[in-house]
This record gives C-alpha cells, sequence and structure tokens, in this order.
C-alpha cells in the first residue's frame, strides 16, 4: 500500500537542477508555478536541491521565488548528477515531508529523476506537461469526489487531442515540465525563506555513490531562441531550406532569432535545437512572425503565448491564422523581402 494514502498530504515540493552553482532557469520557472499552486491550496511551497559545495552559494537563486522552505543536500559526489544518490535523497525526503505535488524540468535529469522517484512511491507521474491546474474530480465508477487534485494538462496522441490527467489516490503527484512553458516571476507576497541543511548520509547509502563521473562537459546554447523578444519561425510551407535564409535575414534585422516547426526540422532545413513546439522549446517573445506555419497542436503549444502573432501564409484558411493577432495573406518569397526592405529602411 503507498504510505502517503495514509497520511494528510502536505505540502507542494519543486526539484531544483543546478550546474556548478547555477539554479537552471526552468526551476525558477517551476517554483514560480508550485507558489501559485501552494497558494490555491493554502500549503508552503518547499525546494530541495543536491549537489556539491553549494551551501551559501544557491538560496538567493531559490528563495526570492516564495520558497518556504528549502533543503540544500551538500555532499561530495553528488555533482555531477548520477541517478541513484539523488532518487534516495527524494525518495528518503518524501518519504518524511509527504508532499501532496512534486514538480521537476523535463531535462535529461528530469526525465531520468521523475521515473525512478514515481517508481519507489509508486506514484505515477505525467511527462511534459504544459499546464497545471488545481480542481475537483468525480469518480463516477466508484461515486466518490475528490477535490484540489492537480490538473496534469499534456497534449496526447502525436498532440492531435489535449488530455488532462489527475492521480486521485497516489502522492506525490508528480509531473514534469519543459523549459520554457511556464514564466518565471520573483515572488512579490511574504515566504519563510526557511533553509535547513540535512546530512546526507541519513538519506543515501553508501552503495548509490558506486558510479563515479569521470568527465562532465556542458556546451553552451549557439543561440538564445527562448530569450530572444522576436522570433521569426518558418514551416514547411517555406518551401526549402535556401527560404530559410530569408527568415535569417529578417531576424538579423529585427535583432531577433530564428525557428522552426517540426516539419521544417524533418526536412533538414533548420537544426533541431531551432525547433519550436511540443517536441522542441517554448517561446515568449514579445512579436512571433510564423512564416509558412500551418498551426497543428503540437506547434502552437510551444508559442502560442506570445506577445503579437503574425501569420505569413498563403493559405487563409490555415490554423495559425485563427491565432494570430494579425495575418499576411502571401507566399513567403513576396512578402519577407517586403518585410526586411521595410524594416532596413525604418529600423534606427
Amino acid at each position: 500500500m503507498n504510505e502517503f494514502k495514509l497520511k494528510i498530504m502536505n505540502n507542494v515540493f519543486v526539484y531544483c537542477e543546478i550546474e556548478g552553482t547555477l539554479v537552471q532557469e526552468v526551476s525558477q520557472e517551476l517554483l514560480t508555478k508550485g507558489r501559485k499552486l501552494a497558494n490555491e491550496l493554502k500549503v508552503e511551497l518547499h525546494a530541495v536541491v543536491a549537489s556539491t559545495g553549494i551551501k551559501g552559494k544557491v538560496e538567493d537563486q531559490i528563495l526570492p521565488y516564495g520558497v518556504d522552505k528549502l533543503f540544500v543536500f551538500d555532499a561530495p559526489d553528488l555533482f555531477p548528477y548520477t541517478s541513484a544518490p539523488h532518487t534516495d535523497i527524494l525518495v528518503n525526503l518524501f518519504k518524511e515531508e509527504q508532499p501532496q505535488i512534486c514538480l521537476m524540468g523535463a531535462t535529461v535529469i528530469g526525465r531520468d529523476l521523475g521515473p525512478r522517484v514515481s517508481s519507489s512511491l509508486t506514484s505515477g507521474l505525467t511527462a511534459d506537461c504544459t499546464e497545471l491546474e488545481i480542481g475537483p474530480f468525480e469518480d463516477k465508477k466508484n461515486n466518490k469526489v475528490y477535490e484540489n487534485l492537480l490538473y496534469q494538462i499534456r497534449p496526447a496522441f502525436g498532440g492531435n487531442i489535449v488530455a488532462t490527467i489527475v492521480n486521485p489516490d497516489h502522492r506525490p503527484q508528480m509531473a514534469t515540465v519543459r523549459s520554457g512553458v511556464m514564466q518565471k516571476a520573483l515572488y512579490e507576497g511574504k515566504a519563510k525563506n526557511e533553509v535547513v541543511y540535512p546530512e546526507v548520509s541519513k538519506y543515501v547509502s553508501p552503495e548509490a555513490f558506486v558510479v563515479k563521473v569521470l568527465d562532465h562537459h556542458v556546451e553552451a546554447a549557439k543561440h538564445n531562441l527562448k530569450g530572444a523578444p522576436i522570433v521569426v519561425a518558418g514551416g514547411y510551407g517555406m518551401g526549402s531550406k535556401e527560404n530559410f535564409d530569408l527568415l535569417f535575414d529578417l531576424a538579423k534585422v529585427l535583432h531577433g532569432e530564428v525557428g522552426g516547426s517540426r516539419a521544417a526540422v524533418d526536412a533538414g532545413w533548420l537544426d533541431h535545437d531551432r525547433q519550436i513546439g511540443q517536441t522542441g522549446v517554448t517561446v515568449h517573445p514579445k512579436v512571433y512572425i510564423a512564416c509558412g506555419i500551418s498551426g497543428q497542436i503540437q506547434h502552437i503549444a510551444g508559442m502560442q503565448d506570445s506577445g503579437i502573432i503574425i501569420s505569413v501564409n498563403n493559405d487563409p484558411d490555415a490554423p495559425i491564422n485563427k491565432i494570430a493577432d494579425y495575418v499576411i495573406v502571401g507566399t513567403v518569397e513576396e512578402v519577407v523581402p517586403k518585410l526586411i526592405k521595410y524594416y532596413k529602411q525604418n529600423s534606427k
């Protein structure tokens, strides 16, 4: 039987990823969302971070997001990340703290750690969520009504539908979210900001450190697509790799970045790290210019929160036009060069 079913459910937890002494942005985004969920549930927001040599170096990167209690596990061999010790930390900590919700990034680490923790606690896990909400659930089969469950919302069946997943009976309710899906913001309210430094040996077995990482290398991103204020994106309607040169020219004039749909990436017209959508990055630019993009739900999931959406498409009935603020009907070959010429003449 799941131990969590026997006790009152408590707080919201966020697992914070760290590279060196830098807390990853996806974790700060989840802290922001976690704070909102905790407020709605009238509970506390707790965070946990585990690495080497981080005491006194990470607190100021985590507490300002509204954290009531931060657990800092600092010990040799906790960095670089390996599966076993980090799993031991979360599993044993969660047995003590009994959280009702746990959030972590849908990253290389999160996709490894999340399933291990949820399996050990038999709690279930929803991956790659695009939204998280609190609400009731009626189990008509067993004639039961649950209050304040976590709605774990994500595209399903290849992105053709949006599924809302709930976990009524097992805790914690666990979900992973990709970087950029949520937006981070410092918390303006009051939080307890308590910090504790648990003894790592009480949570991790010596056998967990049997795997040693001999070399660890992280390559910096070649561009800042996620943080760009203006994104020029192309889809399969661009027609060719050569036509993407037009988008790079336009992005250069606008001081923006170039992205694309999965169809354009699969066609080999654009590098995979520029893919926007459910299986790529999520962006929130002030202006999003979609060129030759039909607007499948998988792509919409990655850019729908843009400030202003401009669609350039020769199909007036393209799905993306329904969410666009401005629609320019025409081919990219005729429209984009005119945009480039105009902005070159009128930019300061």
